[in-house]
């Protein structure tokens, strides 16, 4: 039978057995053998869990503490019944009453309330403290631990299975803790109620033997309380070990080794100190008076152990060449490998200044849970997965300053001072704090300390807290450049989770029509201009037709009938309440732009007259600048051949007015025009 079958039914088994025991009589002879097999198993636990290297080894520890117990209470009960009813109870007991505390029953009352004051006061004591204090640090440090595991996961050093492992280990930490923390309270009992137990044999087996069985007071006395303390001794030696038990494995620390062997180490480096422990010894051994030969052998014995000892100098010299042998023994700094680690650059990187660490804290911002939500949040909006934003903090970087970086460059910084938050608004001067600008729209804002903060809402100010400070920034540098974050491998993972679907649209695409490459800069394309490539199936099957009718491969034609075909959608994201608030170019200004239109290697460009370029720029930003104030955001609609080089143009002039062409409107919007760019306008300005 295995161990897994055996445990099944053994432990199980084993429960019902003990009630039983505690309601059905057993005859000494039994008991004589559960005494024995109490003893054994108390003992083979002690030795356990000495011999773990760590307390979530013996996990099950707590669980078989209570069953202990409850075992040992139950060989109480039968043998006070066997004591009570017929004034003998085996020949274990029988042989502890008389030959372990030598047939005296002061001696063995002695001998037990010894063993109960070991137990009780200090054993037992000692553990339920160390236990509660464990379970309530261990879950105190959850989440640190927590935090700890996945920023190692969010920066690369571990993958998910490794973080799922530390998570659950984690977790059982606090459970094993926890319930060693009730556990103790086991023990406590049982010592309790071994002295109840102990009571009422003794006043009990007398008054039977008296009244009962016309015992004489002397013989009474003398059969009684020898079974009684024989019965107590036999149940608090193995009682003592479980607490002893119970004691080490919650003072134990995780190690690699076992207890014996931690022990022995800890004293292998220390050659003086068990010199001067030998040489006081012998020292007090020549005070006059004193017994000279058992000072003298155990002065000798430490002396000789020392000098067996290893030097403490010679034990660190040999364990920093280990050190630094096994340093060699990996990759070198200046190997391929390790300078090709080293030289690797994340696609994206948030870098805090050591005083803003607390933000990635649960209490304090849980930056790095909402960092994943982040990344959830932009896959559901733009259809990409970004890759892992690694979190880390920078020493050099000043105090209360935080840095965005893509691809190593650095696109963004900001600002979040402890016990601060962010109140937005033009009027926030009457606030004390620190005037600033709000880091995504560049608006009017004050980092107010956070006393401060229910005044500022009452007041009808906007409240940021320093984490969402930090998140809206991330998340706007990520939705900028995630054209340059999307990487072929992500067009790959994209790529073939479409073909899970729609394997035809897929398989009809590439490779025979366009390459994974160019597939790629069609989306990056999209996503520059913030376009959501959600929809791939249908962005495929535009690029499929575009392709096969041979109209021109260009990866600005491919763009166009990608949003062609993407129209209604494009249209839908940009609307404010079913409503899209347009802005159109003089057809006189619009000709001249087409006329000036010229090929070149990154596709059509726009050659007019750089006077007549800047006052259109001017012109649009006008009409931009008039919408906003009243809480609208306008698009530019132009002819199509306009729309691809206008928008290049526009994109670091006026990056937040997308462009659309004519044919891509449509869909469940209806569309107010709300002013008409024209040179006319510029000039009058």
């Amino acid at each position: 039978m295995s161990s897994k079958r055996f445990g099944m039914y053994a432990v199980p088994v084993a429960v019902v057995g003990i009630i039983l025991m505690m309601i059905v009589p057993l005859p000494p002879p039994v008991l004589d053998i559960l005494i024995v097999l109490n003893l054994t198993g108390a003992l083979a636990i002690l030795l356990s869990v000495m011999y773990v290297k760590r307390p979530l080894d013996f996990a099950t520890f707590p669980a078989l503490l209570l069953i202990a117990t409850m075992f040992r209470l139950g060989l109480n009960v039968s043998v006070t019944r066997q004591v009570l009813t017929n004034g003998y109870a085996g020949q274990v007991v029988e042989s502890f009453g008389h030959f372990v505390i030598g047939g005296s029953i002061i001696v063995g009352l002695v001998i037990f309330l010894i063993l109960i004051v070991i137990q009780f006061v200090v054993v037992t004591k000692g553990a339920e403290r160390v236990a509660e204090v464990g379970a309530r640090f261990t879950l105190d440090a959850m989440p640190g631990k927590q935090m700890a595991i996945d920023a190692d996961l969010n920066s690369g050093l571990i993958d998910e299975d490794e973080a799922r492992r530390r998570r659950a280990e984690v977790s059982a930490e606090a459970d094993f803790y926890g319930a060693m923390d009730g556990g103790s309270k086991f023990v406590k009992g049982d010592a309790i109620a071994a002295i109840i137990i102990t009571v009422i044999n003794l006043v009990g087996g007398m008054t039977i033997g008296i009244l009962m069985k016309g015992m004489s007071p002397v013989d009474a006395v003398q059969t009684y309380s020898l079974l009684t303390v024989g019965d107590g001794l036999s149940s608090q030696i193995p009682a003592l070990m479980l607490s002893v038990a119970t004691g080490l494995i919650v003072t134990r620390a995780t190690t690699s080794n076992d207890m014996g062997t931690d022990v022995v180490h800890a004293f292998s480096g220390q050659k003086r100190a068990v010199q001067v422990a030998g040489a006081g010894i012998i020292g007090l051994g020549l005070i006059p008076g004193l017994p000279k030969l058992p000072f003298f052998a155990v002065g000798g014995v430490m002396l000789f152990i020392a000098s067996r000892l290893v030097h403490e100098e010679t034990l660190e010299s040999v364990t920093v060449g280990e050190g630094a042998a096994g340093i060699e023994a990996g990759p070198s700094p200046d190997s391929p490998e390790r300078l090709i680690a080293d030289m690797r650059v994340d696609p994206i990187e948030l870098e805090l200044a050591y005083d803003l660490v607390d933000l990635v804290e649960p209490s304090k911002g849980d930056l790095l849970g909402r960092v994943r939500a982040l990344r959830r949040k932009l896959a559901l909006e733009l259809g990409v997965v970004l890759p892992p934003v690694r979190t880390r903090d920078d020493l050099d970087l000043p105090l209360s300053t935080y840095r965005v970086r893509v691809h190593g460059v650095e696109l963004g910084r900001g600002e979040a001072p402890a016990g601060h938050v962010l109140v937005i608004g033009d009027d926030a001067g009457s606030l004390p704090g620190t005037e600033t600008r709000e880091p995504v729209f560049g608006l009017a804002a004050r980092w107010v300390p956070a006393a401060f903060q229910r005044q500022a809402e009452l007041a009808g100010f906007t409240v940021v807290d320093r984490a969402s400070v930090v998140i809206t920034h991330l998340a706007e540098i990520a939705r900028q450049n995630a054209s340059t974050l999307l990487s072929r491998e992500d067009v790959r993972a994209l790529v073939d989770a479409l073909k899970l679907h729609h394997p035809s649209v897929v398989e009809e695409l590439t490779p025979t029509v366009l390459t994974l490459g160019e597939v790629q800069r069609v989306l990056q394309g999209l996503l520059s201009e913030r376009v959501p490539v959600r929809d791939l199936a249908r962005i495929f099957e535009a690029l499929s037709s575009r392709g096969r009718a041979g109209a021109g491969q260009s990866t600005d034609a491919l763009i166009e009938s990608a949003r062609a075909a993407l129209g209604p959608a494009i249209c839908s994201n940009l609307a404010t309440g079913g409503m899209l608030h347009a802005i159109t170019i003089d057809p006189m200004l619009e000709q001249e732009l087409l006329a000036s239109l010229r090929p070149s290697e990154s596709g059509d460009v726009i050659t007019a007259e750089p006077s007549t370029m800047a006052a259109m720029v001017n012109d649009l930003a006008r009409l931009v600048e008039t919408a906003e104030q009243t809480g609208i955001s306008p698009v530019l609609v132009c002819s199509g051949p306009l729309r691809a080089p206008l928008s290049r143009l526009l994109r670091t002039e006026l990056p937040r007015v997308a462009v659309l062409a004519y044919s891509e409107l449509g869909g469940p919007v209806d569309v107010q025009t709300q002013g008409v760019v024209s040179l006319v306008h510029a000039h009058a300005a």
